[in-house]
């Protein structure tokens, strides 16, 4: 997502925009979706997990997960020699509000 430099848009916009922007291909929307099941099921995901789900492979795997990080649906922990993700519920939940209040 590019911006322009001085541009009048509010910050709020651009947190949506970002979210979106994160959510735009079929393959991030199934791998949040998945992440956040096993969150609830208390299971750690690790990207070695989501290539053989996804039957993808581990770059693209990487790539998808780093542009749903870049939209803050994602976090990762290091743990070990592996890379684990959860899904921050904060940020999807203030999108949602935000969203909600758009026609106001």
């Amino acid at each position: 997502m590019r911006l322009r430099k001085n541009n009048r848009t509010d910050s709020r916009s651009i947190a949506i925009a970002k979210t979106a922007d994160a959510l735009a291909h079929p393959l991030r929307v199934d791998l949040f979706r998945y992440i956040l099941r096993c969150n609830k099921e208390r299971l750690i995901v690790r990207n070695k997990d989501l290539v053989k789900v996804f039957g993808y492979s581990q770059a693209t795997i990487s790539q998808h997960l780093n542009m749903l990080k870049d939209g803050g649906l994602l976090t990762i922990k290091n743990q070990a020699t592996s890379s684990c993700y959860y899904v921050n519920i904060g940020v999807l939940t203030k999108i949602i509000n935000e969203l909600s209040k758009m026609g106001e």
